[in-house]
């Protein structure tokens, strides 16, 4: 998933509001019609902190969750961001974290119900949370489908006790098939978060974890190489890295073995059975426009003229009073039509299945001619694949993605 709730520092002070007519003012992109659009609400607390986490998450019991505080500072933090999105309609909503199911049901039915009040909420809207194997969010998983949740994503991260333990991890091996069990019984559509090349991961290691995932039949994985992020304990006191060539043996293992099992590699990071790709994941990589509430939040939002972003206020205490007073943007800025070109491209060739041409224009608001030189120093390199309108990865390019994203950076970096 794309970094919209990151722990990079921010200058976490108000920003001045604009008034709508800001927004809509003149400019030089062209929108016929606005993306589709998602809302990204972000709960940060978590039980422990993960020494490799560099998301806005805080330690707190779950006992001690200021829930109706912050209900209500999300539901004054969507309120006041209405007008600019007025009249959309909202396709996905994703409850991320932290870890979102320490929430009572209660609480998530509350924020489910708002967000249904104030928004145009599709009828087959997905609504995804977050949720971790411990017993005590397993037991709520049936109460979080009746508040309206539609696809629960398990942050197992490994079946593993030893490995678990180096993560920081505050679930078992035994309550992870026990949750994995009542998430598969209940709901229709999850997913299960893994990671490999952990420290001392060896290629069996790896392949007993991806069979024992295999064996609920998830519809979708997503499946994270472990990296070291700056501002992590991790950073500060790196674990044994694994090297280059086991590490791409492992990503070939996952590939296979996801294959027999009728999943695809969709995204560089994501399997899903036919059908079953995460719909809220493909806005971003689709560079659709989402509204981000809740402490440190980010959101992108397109105007007839111009795309915006914006980051949430992260101290969530600093979050909830100005939620309540209307002030809770720590940032504001308008993407340059200069960067907008690699801004689309650093996520549509995320996917495999890459994009037709016209979705630039429609999403950037810009001819195509902004990306033809890279198009076609790409296409010389081998790193695309074009067919008519349709462009996407070549396996080299896949393999390569870096390599093939940095072809689209603005001349001037």
């Amino acid at each position: 998933m794309i970094p919209i709730h990151s722990d990079a520092p921010t200058l976490d002070v108000p920003a001045p509001p604009h008034d709508i007519q800001h927004y809509m003012r003149a400019g030089t992109l062209q929108f016929q019609a606005p993306p589709p659009l998602s809302i990204y609400v972000h709960l940060p607390w978590c039980l422990k902190k993960c020494p490799y986490c560099d998301f806005n998450s805080h330690e707190m019991r779950a006992a001690d969750l200021p829930e109706q505080a912050y209900i209500n500072a999300l539901m004054a933090d969507l309120e006041a961001a209405l007008p600019l999105i007025w009249g959309r309609s909202v396709q996905t909503v994703f409850i991320g974290g932290g870890t979102p199911s320490l929430f009572s049901p209660q609480a998530i039915d509350q924020l489910v119900s708002g967000i249904r009040a104030r928004v145009k909420l599709a009828a087959n809207a997905e609504i995804t949370l977050e949720a971790n194997p411990g017993t005590f969010e397993k037991d709520r998983f049936r109460a979080f489908k009746a508040a309206g949740v539609t696809r629960l994503s398990v942050g197992v991260q490994s079946f593993n006790d030893d490995f678990l333990h180096t993560l920081g991890r505050v679930h078992n091996r035994a309550q992870a098939l026990d949750a994995l069990e009542e998430a598969a019984t209940v709901f229709d559509a999850f997913n299960l978060d893994l990671m490999y090349a952990l420290p001392g991961q060896t290629l069996d290691q790896l392949r007993t974890d991806v069979t024992t995932a295999l064996s609920f039949a998830p519809p979708h994985l997503s499946i994270y190489h472990l990296t070291i992020e700056p501002n992590t304990f991790f950073a500060k006191y790196p674990p044994p890295s694994v090297d280059d060539d086991l590490a791409a043996d492992m990503l070939d293992l996952l590939t296979e073995r996801t294959g027999e099992a009728g999943m695809v590699r969709y995204e560089v990071s994501a399997y899903a059975r036919p059908g079953k790709a995460c719909q809220h994941n493909m806005n971003y990589w689709q560079f659709g426009d989402y509204l981000g509430i809740g402490a440190g939040a980010h959101s992108k939002l397109s105007f007839a003229h111009h795309v915006v972003r914006q980051v949430r206020l992260r101290d969530p205490a600093r979050y909830m009073a100005q939620a309540v007073a209307g002030a809770c943007i720590a940032q504001e800025h308008e993407v340059k039509r200069t960067e907008l070109p690699f801004e689309f491209m650093l996520n549509a060739l995320r996917l495999a299945g890459g994009f037709d041409s016209g979705l630039f224009s429609e999403r950037t608001g810009m001819p195509i001619s902004a990306i033809q030189t890279g198009l076609d120093q790409a296409l010389a390199q081998g790193l695309l694949l074009q067919e008519g309108h349709h462009v996407q990865p070549s396996a080299r390019g896949f393999d390569f993605l870096n390599n093939l994203q940095s072809l689209f950076l603005p001349k001037s970096a």
